[in-house]
């Protein structure tokens, strides 16, 4: 089960967390995906995307 945005592609980000005497530890900020059907079949897409569709059935423009 695969954490990608099936529409944008967009995937997780990864940095460093650091203790105070400086140690590394790998962070994951994940996606915040969820499950949508578009044209009869269900995906998993990000919010950014729900919200620019959501936009564009609307409509608005930006500046």
């Amino acid at each position: 089960m695969s954490k990608i945005c099936d529409l944008c592609g967009r995937r997780a980000l990864k940095g460093n967390l650091r203790s105070h005497s400086n140690i590394a530890v790998i962070h994951r900020q994940q996606l915040n995906l969820h499950s949508r059907k578009i044209g009869g079949v269900r995906k998993k897409i990000c919010v950014h995307c729900i919200k620019t569709m959501h936009r564009e059935d609307a409509g608005e423009t930006h500046k």
